[in-house]
């Protein structure tokens, strides 16, 4: 697996992450077995990035990362979240007063969870998952960089974070790398955020890179979804949406029938083309998946099919938002 590096701090991690949410909550049904064994390929394929939050399934998440880890940690890098109290439905789980997922006091406390959770002295790369409304950036930040002074964490990012909070939170302490959505049916990015990040000279993970699977060209109707399958919420997945968005999927198709490859592949091809400074974490379960994606750091598209697929989709042609109205007010975009 080829490397790259997140901003400035020189952190050097694979061209491709392995999104670990998926194993735990939200898309079909849970596999630790499966799950665990995709983690230990990854490994050997040299995606040893796995990143994960406190929030997925409430730290179910992080505790199977940890029995995935066991006797291996310092061949993996981990990077884990803290602060998106919606999405674990909880206010806290420490039995102190309830605290807001930025306040500085709780920082330390999700840290030493996680730190729990995972089996490990240090984590990597941490990050705040959800931008606090109510908690200046700089408090939450200054809570995070004296984790930094303890050794309890390595480097700092921020998730689903505006431009000038990026500003404002590097200010503070360096921040590694931003993790937020990115992928062709999601470009809003490239208007202020991922700007900021290469004035700044910090790093970018690109979660849902494969647009929480419509991208592999494989979620036509709604049948492909179980009934529980949590993307049934999202407007992009709504049925009028879900027919018209697949019109989109022609050029991708396409070009990966051309090359002899899977529209994941070309959509991830197209990802790492547009910079240097950008890790796609595309989250699997499955093994067979994680191989296919792995091997898309291979591919290389010439300067017409990449200007193919960014015409193909132009910022803001995706039918739907790309969280539900609630979820959205959450984001610090």
């Amino acid at each position: 697996m080829q490397k790259r590096k997140l901003g400035n701090n020189g952190l050097e991690v694979p061209a491709l992450g392995l999104g670990c949410m998926g194993m735990s909550i939200s898309y079909g049904e849970p596999d630790d077995e499966e799950s665990i064994a995709a983690m230990h390929e990854a490994l050997d394929l040299g995606v040893n990035l796995l990143v994960t939050s406190d929030a997925y399934g409430n730290g179910i998440n992080e505790a199977l990362i940890g029995k995935a880890i066991k006797g291996r940690r310092s061949s993996f890098l981990i990077a884990t979240k803290f602060g998106n109290l919606a999405l674990a439905g909880r206010a806290n789980d420490s039995g102190a007063p309830a605290l807001s997922g930025g306040h500085p006091d709780y920082v330390p406390q999700a840290c030493d969870r996680s730190l729990k959770r995972l089996g490990v002295d240090h984590i990597d790369i941490y990050g705040l998952h959800r931008v606090d409304a109510t908690v200046p950036i700089e408090e939450t930040v200054g809570a995070m960089s004296r984790l930094v002074e303890q050794g309890k964490v390595r480097h700092l990012a921020l998730s689903e974070a505006g431009a000038q909070t990026i500003a404002r939170a590097h200010k503070v302490h360096p921040i590694t790398a931003v993790e937020t959505e990115y992928s062709l049916w999601s470009r809003d990015v490239e208007e202020s955020v991922l700007p900021a990040c290469r004035e700044l000279g910090i790093g970018f993970m690109a979660y849902a890179p494969l647009g929480r699977g419509f991208l592999t060209a494989t979620i036509k109707t709604l049948d492909a979804l179980i009934p529980k399958d949590r993307r049934r919420d999202h407007p992009r997945f709504d049925a009028l949406n879900l027919e018209r968005n697949r019109e989109l999927l022609q050029p991708l198709e396409a070009i990966a029938a051309a090359k002899h490859a899977t529209p994941a592949q070309i959509a991830l091809a197209w990802l790492l083309a547009q910079g240097e400074d950008i890790v796609p974490i595309p989250g699997t379960k499955r093994r067979k998946y994680l191989e296919e994606n792995s091997a898309a750091a291979n591919i290389a598209l010439t300067a017409e099919e990449i200007a193919k697929l960014t015409a193909a989709f132009p910022m803001g042609v995706t039918a739907g938002t790309r969280y539900p109205e609630k979820q959205l007010k959450a984001l610090g975009i």
